[in-house]
């Protein structure tokens, strides 16, 4: 069963080339992941990028999306991962 907020973080860190958003968009979007918020910036030739995405309807099991990410990356020459929200809010009330 599947929880009413079902949220993660990617992150995206790498040399900066062209197609980076796009193609980390697309395979989300197949995946039926939305993008609920995105910010990147480039540093000194060094992409970054920070997704906060819902996964209430995904199609997929985590750990199938997580290797996907983990092939683009390595397509692309960029470190992609992935962390579930929960980790965030478990983490702050320790």
């Amino acid at each position: 069963m599947k929880s009413e907020k079902n949220t993660a973080v990617i992150s995206v860190i790498g040399k900066d080339k062209v197609g980076i958003i796009a193609k980390v968009s697309t395979l989300l979007s197949e995946n039926n992941i939305n993008i609920n918020d995105i910010s990147q910036t480039i540093l000194d030739d060094i992409f970054t990028m920070i997704m906060l995405v819902d996964l209430k309807d995904h199609e997929i099991e985590n750990s199938d999306i997580k290797d996907k990410l983990n092939a683009l990356g390595d397509e692309l020459g960029v470190i992609i991962t992935i962390q579930h929200t929960d980790l965030f809010d478990k983490m702050h009330r320790i």
